[in-house]
């Protein structure tokens, strides 16, 4: 049955009022929640690297289509505006969907109500209907004097939403690029890539992650050095150790366990001193002789140890391995840390080492800055985190005839947490970056993921406090997430969008 011109009329108002409903509510509630959507569209999976003129473009763009669409002669190119900008959308949503390396929040307002699958239909029966309203705006203009003739065709549309689609998949392929390897400090928060499963309370906030083996998390205590406490990967058993050790009249000011497979290595710097044993008696039965003073450590096994003393320059941090059967037995690199300013404070950092890539990583407190380097301390290359402190921020006071020197003032504290879990490195971040709603910062501590393999950041997620609580260490296994939250243990699994990155460097 044909349609009558009046019926055809009738059709086409009712799509532009549809078209014009739509992008006035969503153009008014971008607006009016701007903040809002100014964060969403910043942690976009494909958009995030070109927000920061997006979410002008967009919903001035949206109240533009309005006008034509109100005006009966301009119409058509409203329409014509109007197909294109829903194919974009659809594009874009398909692309989430499929593409993406996540899938993030809805947008906000009333569409938020509806999942991805759910909108992605109802924006394709909106390009569906506009795609009619110029079929019937082309038509009626042939058969009616009263109606301009289109200044847009059929084919015109049909390549216009073509170069819509292809615009969006080359937004999305160069933000991918800039977000992951030239990113301008933008997060990528996506859904849920840890779960909490369950919290301990330890009592006392003194404990600190001494390593872990065949499904056991071990926790050393500061104030109670010679005790450990395990449980297993769920928390669900916990068991307690004591080293059997007669220190006799070494003096002992900082010690620390460290756990590695069925070894134990009691270790201070400021001895110094390396004493090992096993796990199955927890029995000290060795000890590493011949290192220097020490500031940070990591045993690699009974014979070998990386570490970080004050035997640079001016007494500069400086890296060195040491190995027992070799001579020398220790050997320096002082091309390693970078000093900026006095090569002690702005040189501070953390030190983690990952045994199944055989690498260690170096992150410093007060830039952005990390290194990777093999057992012999031999670079690999140099990383950067996602902020854009790029020099330490700090002041050093120099007393008592420039022999002592102190931090005149606080510093900036750039990174303050690190652990490294295959080719994965997880960096808990001071800084806050663009888009980021100011009321998480104030909730959680914040981790960033990058890929040591791809040399790339891949996304970020939040540790929420514990009452007022908040994050003092974590560590991360295959499966799991352990995290010292003043005095709670909390063990979060991780989902498959974080498991699936996990890789072995070659």
């Amino acid at each position: 049955m044909r349609l009558s011109i009046t019926v055809k009329k009738r059709i086409l108002y009712a799509i532009s009022l549809l078209y014009i409903l739509l992008f006035v509510y969503a153009a008014v509630s971008k607006l009016l929640d701007y903040d809002n959507f100014r964060i969403q569209l910043g942690q976009s999976p494909l958009l995030s690297a070109f927000a920061s003129w997006i979410f002008w473009i967009v919903p001035l763009a949206e109240l533009f289509i309005v006008v034509l669409l109100a005006t009966p002669r301009f119409r058509n190119w409203g329409l014509f505006a109007s197909v294109c900008m829903m194919t974009m959308f659809t594009a874009y949503i398909f692309i989430v969907l499929h593409y993406s390396s996540f899938v993030p929040c809805s947008c906000g307002g009333l569409l938020e109500k509806m999942s991805w699958d759910i909108h992605f239909i109802f924006n394709i029966v909106f390009v569906l209907l506009g795609l009619l309203g110029l079929i019937l705006e082309h038509n009626i203009s042939r058969k009616s004097k009263s109606f301009r003739k289109p200044a847009i065709g059929i084919k015109i549309t049909i390549v216009s939403v073509a170069v819509s689609i292809l615009a969006v998949v080359v937004l999305f392929l160069a933000s991918e690029q800039i977000m992951h390897h030239e990113n301008p400090f933008i997060r990528r928060y996506p859904q849920h890539p840890i779960m909490l499963q369950k919290t301990v309370n330890l009592k006392f906030n003194s404990y600190y992650f001494a390593g872990s083996s065949e499904n056991r998390i071990y926790l050393g205590n500061y104030t109670d050095p010679l005790h450990i406490i395990a449980f297993d990967s769920a928390l669900k058993i916990k068991q307690t150790f004591k080293i059997s050790f007669n220190p006799k009249e070494i003096p002992f000011k900082r010690i620390k366990v460290l756990v590695k497979g069925a070894y134990f290595y009691l270790m201070d710097g400021t001895v110094p001193c390396i004493f090992w044993g096993r796990t199955n008696n927890w029995k000290v039965t060795r000890e590493i002789k011949g290192l220097h003073y020490f500031t940070i450590a990591e045993p690699l096994d009974s014979t070998s140890v990386l570490f970080r003393s004050n035997n640079g320059k001016n007494a500069a941090h400086i890296f060195s391995t040491f190995k027992a059967e070799r001579s020398p037995k220790i050997i320096y690199n002082d091309s390693l840390l970078q000093q900026q300013i006095d090569g002690v404070f702005d040189t501070d950092g953390m030190l983690v080492y990952d045994e199944k890539i055989r690498r260690m990583i170096y992150v410093y407190y007060y830039r952005n800055e990390f290194m990777v380097a093999d057992d012999n301390v031999k670079l690999s290359y140099r990383g950067h985190t996602i902020d854009t402190i790029s020099r330490a921020q700090i002041k050093v006071a120099y007393l008592k005839d420039n022999t002592e020197r102190r931090m005149a003032t606080p510093p900036m504290t750039v990174n303050a947490n690190v652990a490294v879990h295959a080719n994965l490195l997880f960096v808990n971040s001071k800084i806050q970056g663009r888009f980021e709603d100011m009321k998480l910062w104030k909730q959680a501590s914040i981790i960033d993921v990058y890929d040591l393999k791809k040399k790339a950041y891949l996304m970020s997620f939040a540790i929420y406090h514990i009452e007022d609580k908040k994050l003092q260490s974590f560590r991360v296994t295959d499966t799991h997430l352990y995290a010292l939250i003043g005095d709670e243990l909390a063990v979060y699994e991780l989902r498959d969008i974080l498991k699936k990155e996990i890789k072995m460097l070659e």
